[in-house]
């Protein structure tokens, strides 16, 4: 017997709910950078890390509420009706799980960017850093995409 298929798959019906089910949860980096890119209305991507994570760098366009914080300030940040987009350090981290859970404890619709900051960065999308000179704007930078990650051709992976 293979290791894959020991465990049948699922019926096609339950595979269907599952997986639009995780999409219903979650959106990776390439769907995020491309709605900021068009403009997409009524969406608002959240980074839930710390001050010190923020300004060490951050997706561009996002807006810094950490998870300890969104019960009090959510409504100043998100605009009713927003979907909100969660994202914390990356895969390894559960902050951006964390942080979805309280935006729906709040009647937020709300998606976690699976594979977070970390993703981000490596796929080459803009990182967004603070000076760390008051009155000075923030920087913009671009890295080249991890080839383990994304196309090194900067273009989406059409997946």
């Amino acid at each position: 017997m293979a290791a894959t298929t020991d465990i049948p798959p699922a019926s096609s019906s339950e595979a269907i709910a599952h997986f639009s089910a995780r999409l219903s949860f979650e959106t990776d980096v390439s769907d995020v950078a491309a709605d900021l890119a068009d403009g997409a209305p009524g969406i608002v991507v959240v980074d839930s890390r710390s001050a010190e994570s923020w300004d060490q760098g951050h997706v561009a366009g996002a807006v810094h509420l950490p998870t300890a914080e969104i019960p009090r300030r959510a409504a100043e940040v998100v605009p009713p009706g927003a979907t909100v987009v969660v994202y914390c350090w990356g895969p390894g981290c559960n902050g951006a799980t964390r942080a979805a859970l309280a935006f729906a404890r709040l009647g937020h619709p709300v998606k976690e960017m699976i594979g977070g900051f970390e993703y981000w960065a490596r796929e080459g999308f803009p990182v967004e850093s603070a000076t760390g000179v008051p009155g000075t704007p923030a920087t913009v930078t671009r890295r080249s995409p991890d080839p383990l990650t994304a196309p090194v051709s900067g273009s989406a992976c059409a997946c």
